[in-house]
């Protein structure tokens, strides 16, 4: 495990990327691409697998997940991962975690938003290649989940919006962040 200094997470080598927005907004199609291009040594911290697969639980505040994301980002961080978290990530209840784990970091910390409409949200849900996803999951659903612009306090996160593309957040997000400038770790 990595040294740090007592109450920060992670080194001045790691970076620290937060991709937030609605249902069907890109945020895992975001994440999947990063360690593509990237490559190793990017830690894939994802809302839904903790939540809905590891501890089967509803989102709700105060719900155990919230403390889950925030343990599992900072183990990677402080073992040299570079962290993409990722999911809705409802600032209400996942906002103070956030900026706390982004004021502990000791390396570059980057924060999206990705602002996608209602009506973008139901087209991008429907191309979803789950089909028992699809059965489960349905335009109510969509419209019950949906928040506009729910973005964490302070101008913390950077607003992407519908025009970008998947590639060009990619880069965006690569750029913005330095990693295009870090070169990965084959563990």
């Amino acid at each position: 495990m990595t040294e740090s200094v007592p109450g920060t997470v992670g080194t001045e080598d790691t970076r620290l990327i937060v991709i937030r927005g609605n249902s069907a907004s890109g945020k895992s199609s975001a994440a999947a691409g990063l360690r593509e291009k990237f490559g190793r040594n990017l830690a894939i911290v994802a809302q839904d697998n903790l939540r809905r697969i590891v501890l089967r639980e509803r989102d709700r505040p105060g719900a155990a997940n919230v403390g889950l994301i925030d343990l599992t980002a900072r183990y990677a961080l402080n073992n040299g991962f570079h962290v993409v978290v990722e999911g809705i990530l409802y600032a209400d209840r996942y906002g103070t975690m956030l900026q706390d784990l982004v004021r502990a970091h000791q390396g570059v910390s980057r924060c999206y938003y990705l602002d996608v409409p209602y009506t973008e949200t139901v087209l991008r849900h429907a191309t979803k290649p789950d089909a028992e996803y699809l059965k489960h999951v349905t335009e109510d659903h969509l419209r019950a989940w949906y928040r506009e612009k729910d973005l964490l306090p302070d101008g913390l996160e950077t607003v992407i919006d519908a025009a970008s593309t998947l590639d060009d957040t990619i880069q965006q997000i690569l750029h913005e962040s330095d990693l295009d400038q870090v070169l990965p770790i084959d563990r």
